[in-house]
């Protein structure tokens, strides 16, 4: 029978999702800790790759499992997994339904602060940096889901059939004090470090080394930067995966410090 498991995750001292040898990565965590409680191996398709660092705040993979259990799998689980892995429901599927291909739209968040802060350390990314030309990194946000060819934000891009990506929504949001800054993006499908390349475009926008004309002429010739900036990764969060059957409310409290703040009082730009 297969199964949908939703998950979060810190990813600060993981080497990225996808089981590799030799790293630690969160695939293979989850791997062992499922074959350790389940006595038979265990193999898992996630709904996604984040890179070395990028977070989780929700997650979806997908696995088979011919046997039933008869206890508590959620709770050994969670008791078994290291702190920074969580697993938040464990759903049963009439079907054949797959975690990654199924996925109709995929939401991230980039969060960013402008003064040290010990306490947001590895949640949020660090720039030191003073009186950013916001109003020009939110005109550069409002063109993105006006295209549809990401091929100049991608750090490999031939290695994929096509580099269309249907952005559906795209914003910026600083907090009261102007030292806080959170960008959001949603999309259907998202390429190889495009989220943290664009990031580190709006930043040199907002530090005025790189005009919005500019921004834009690279997805309208589709011609890579000269030089490809992309942001920290410790700032980034899958944060959103949406399924044509399957639409849960992400645990927004697994990085409440960020997200819960944002929603209550930090303005979109």
């Amino acid at each position: 029978m297969r199964y949908f498991v939703h998950i979060g995750y810190n990813g600060l001292h993981y080497n990225g999702w996808q089981k590799q040898p030799g790293v630690l990565n969160v695939q293979g965590v989850l791997e062992k800790a499922l074959t350790q409680v389940l006595k038979t191996p265990v193999f898992i398709i996630g709904c996604g790759r984040t890179d070395a660092h990028v977070h989780a705040s929700q997650f979806f993979f997908h696995m088979d499992i011919e046997q039933a259990w008869d206890f508590d799998l959620l709770f050994r689980l969670n008791k078994l997994l290291p702190a920074n892995i969580a697993i938040f429901d464990i759903i049963a599927m009439d079907g054949l339904q797959h975690a990654r291909f199924d996925a109709v739209q995929r939401s991230y968040d980039y969060f960013i602060h402008t003064y040290k802060d010990p306490f947001l350390s590895g949640l949020s990314s660090f720039y030191l940096l003073e009186d950013l030309h916001f109003d020009k990194m939110k005109q550069a946000v409002e063109i993105l889901p006006n295209y549809k060819d990401y091929r100049s934000f991608c750090t490999s891009p031939d290695k994929y059939e096509h580099t269309i990506c249907n952005v559906m929504s795209a914003n910026l949001a600083i907090d009261s004090t102007g030292e806080k800054l959170r960008f959001q993006i949603s999309s259907n499908r998202f390429l190889s470090k495009m989220i943290r390349i664009i990031m580190g475009q709006l930043l040199k926008i907002g530090k005025g080394i790189l005009s919005v004309d500019e921004f834009e002429s690279y997805l309208i010739t589709k011609q890579t930067p000269a030089l490809i900036t992309p942001a920290h990764p410790q700032g980034l969060y899958l944060s959103k995966v949406t399924y044509p059957y399957l639409n849960l409310p992400p645990r927004t409290a697994f990085s409440s410090i960020l997200q819960k703040q944002t929603d209550l009082s930090w303005k979109t730009l």
